[in-house]
């Protein structure tokens, strides 16, 4: 049979975009969540406070350091513990060894990639000429006014070619929950081929998938540091 029997190709292609939705789904409440812990994280940083700053940077180790597959799985068999022993310590009838295997994945991830939209963010913060503050003031601006009309939209403009790339990232990330049973278009794949064996052809269309959502979302992003210089 041809490598490339449309027979076979259309079946596959329904069933793996069928993943999609979810997928995004999952990768933009990681990215939101992360870009915002990440955001405090390199505040933090960048005004060195006392104690928080240490925890940050040791936290940043910690995560940096480990594979995000252990983080998965010790995600998948510690957060229920540590869930129902909050639960019964403050009184609750729960049951959280019944959570959601996407909720685990979910919380594994944003705590991983924290650490590197923290860079992303330090990154951008760092472009910052502090001189243009120096002028702000002179003119009269107020800190509010200085972070909304100066700062944050040269940040923001900085920060989103790295943003771009981070959200490619947790797209592939989302693949390592095939491990504990969550399925994305990777493991939407896999589920495919094992019905009819037809592997190469499966995972080709996941990669055309992967393609496409990358292109969208750099063209995207372009559009919208472009859109943003200009404002």
């Amino acid at each position: 049979m041809h490598i490339f029997d449309i027979d076979i190709l259309l079946p596959d292609l329904w069933a793996i975009l069928g993943a999609v939705p979810r997928t995004l789904v999952m990768a933009l409440t990681i990215f939101i969540f992360s870009t915002i812990i990440g955001s405090l994280f390199a505040l933090i940083e960048q005004r060195r406070m006392p104690v928080l700053r240490e925890f940050v940077l040791s936290y940043k180790v910690a995560f940096k350091g480990m594979p995000m597959v252990v983080v998965v799985f010790l995600a998948y068999y510690g957060l229920p513990i540590a869930f129902q022993f909050l639960a019964d310590l403050v009184g609750l009838k729960v049951n959280a060894h019944r959570m959601p295997n996407e909720v685990t994945l979910i919380l594994a991830l944003i705590a991983c990639v924290a650490t590197f939209q923290a860079e992303v963010v330090k990154g951008a913060l760092n472009s910052f000429d502090t001189g243009q503050a120096d002028a702000a003031y002179s003119l009269g601006y107020k800190n509010s006014q200085l972070l909304r009309r100066v700062l944050l939209p040269q940040v923001v403009v900085a920060a989103i070619p790295d943003l771009a790339n981070s959200f490619m990232v947790i797209m592939k990330a989302l693949s390592l929950g095939f491990a504990i049973e969550v399925v994305d278009i990777f493991a939407q794949s896999q589920l495919t081929a094992a019905l009819n064996y037809y592997y190469l052809q499966a995972f080709l269309i996941a990669v055309v998938i992967y393609m496409v959502l990358a292109y969208l979302v750099t063209r995207l992003a372009d559009r919208t540091e472009r859109a943003l210089r200009v404002w």
